[in-house]
């Protein structure tokens, strides 16, 4: 009786857990069981899902963000000669602008062709 009733749970776990095993197969879309077949559809109707943005590849930096930050984790001011004279507009760290970052305070000319001094003291992009 007891080996009877054995066999009989047996047969029945075998034939169940066939069944139950639906998301360990690998499929390479959204299954039924997964419940998701709208999202799917609406995924696959879409005409253009990719960012346009995602196709600049041009980015803009030559090592000056890279070099400011050295600096800054060092702990040492970057000296005015460290710059670029090429005429690129150049913008303090934690402004709005897009171009190549001074890492402040640094110590600017006279003339200050970037605009990084705002109080006329001498000592650009300082908080």
């Amino acid at each position: 009786m007891r080996r009877e009733i054995s066999v009989c749970v047996l047969i029945v776990a075998l034939s169940v857990s066939g069944c139950a095993a639906d998301y360990l197969n690998n499929y390479d879309t959204v299954t039924l069981a997964a419940g998701d077949s709208t999202r799917q559809n609406q995924l696959l109707q879409t005409v253009d899902p990719f960012n346009p943005n995602s196709n600049n590849t041009k980015i803009e930096g030559d090592g000056q963000r890279m070099t400011a930050v050295v600096q800054r984790y060092r702990g040492t001011p970057q000296p005015a000669s460290a710059f670029p004279n090429n005429g690129a507009d150049l913008d303090c760290a934690g402004g709005r602008g897009n171009n190549p970052v001074v890492q402040g305070p640094v110590a600017v000319g006279p003339s200050d062709p970037n605009r990084l001094d705002r109080d006329h003291d001498g000592v650009g992009c300082e908080r």
